[in-house]
């Protein structure tokens, strides 16, 4: 006997198990008896479609519908995603930077493992939480990691349709906030300086700080640069993703004026290039390094500059 309606148990399995209508027999039999789960809340769940199934096929006695009850049940089968394969779909689906969604899922795999969303727990959270303050990461960085994994999560329990609360969602992360720092900031008198010297020495890396400064741009917009992109004619360049890098945002695809240092900057940069890529010491293997990049005109900076960087401007 079973609890759930039209279910017997036998050796732990309940078996879908009812007597079929006299109108329905030529089509189903006298019984129906279909195993449908070790799991009661999953057979209860299983029993009850099934049964909305059977009877929309009784319903009319003249013309009884055949359904295919293997197919009815396995429609309804939830769909197992590990954390890594929902990572993996996410960032494909929402095109955007892999890097700190990546992070964040390798961090917490390492952890705990990669299991099926919807084993993990608020603990695992926490874990994350206090891997990453012994880390000596700070607390910006730690919600950032925090906010990939919730939206990760988030999308998961959508897509599966899951009934449970994001375990990454509103934690609470000890003296949040307390260990930032205001950047300091190029004076106009530092920034004539760099952009000189950038100019004057013909280094690919130095030339970085005026074409950044000048442009607004993101470092690896300006690093992932092809020459196609850059319209001089018109004293413009395109932001545009390409094969080597994306943009962080769909609204980041712009068109913008190249005037001042960044153009003189430019032509000396593209002067210099492959042919293709206006910095192609930053593209290897089909991918744009910006994190390279950065570390190198960043030393410069730090060292004539008193400690600033490239997002100092």
């Amino acid at each position: 006997m079973s609890h759930i309606p039209y279910t017997i148990c036998r050796h732990g399995t309940y078996y879908y198990n009812r007597r079929v209508p006299k109108h329905a027999v030529d089509t189903y039999g006298k019984f129906i008896r279909y195993p449908l789960s070790s799991d009661p809340q999953s057979a209860t769940i299983s029993s009850e479609r099934l049964s909305n199934a059977l009877e929309s096929s009784w319903r009319t006695k003249h013309s009884v519908a055949v359904i295919n009850i293997s197919a009815v049940l396995e429609s309804y089968k939830p769909r197992i995603l590990t954390l890594s394969e929902v990572a993996d779909e996410y960032i494909a689906l929402k095109n955007i930077l892999p890097k700190p969604t990546e992070v964040a899922v390798r961090i917490l795999i390492g952890l705990v493992g990669d299991k099926d969303v919807a084993e993990y727990v608020r603990e695992d959270a926490k874990a994350f939480v206090r891997y990453l303050e012994k880390s000596n990461n700070k607390t910006g960085t730690i919600r950032r990691r925090l906010t990939s994994l919730t939206a990760i999560f988030n999308y998961a329990y959508a897509e599966l349709d899951l009934d449970k609360r994001n375990p990454f969602s509103r934690m609470i992360i000890k003296g949040e906030g307390e260990d930032s720092f205001k950047r300091g900031v190029f004076t106009n008198d530092q920034l004539k300086l760099g952009y000189d010297k950038a100019l004057g020495s013909n280094s690919q890396v130095k030339l970085l700080m005026p074409l950044l400064g000048e442009t607004g741009c993101r470092l690896a917009e300006i690093v992932g640069l092809r020459l196609a992109d850059i319209d001089l004619e018109n004293d413009l360049i395109h932001i545009r993703p390409n094969s080597a890098r994306r943009l962080k945002t769909r609204n980041s695809e712009r068109t913008l004026p190249l005037v001042g240092y960044a153009r003189s900057a430019i032509e000396i940069v593209a002067g210099q290039s492959d042919g293709e890529w206006l910095f192609p010491r930053y593209i290897k293997g089909g991918k744009c390094y910006a994190t390279h990049a950065s570390n190198a005109v960043n030393k410069w900076l730090k060292r004539d500059f008193g400690g600033l960087t490239v997002e100092c401007h």
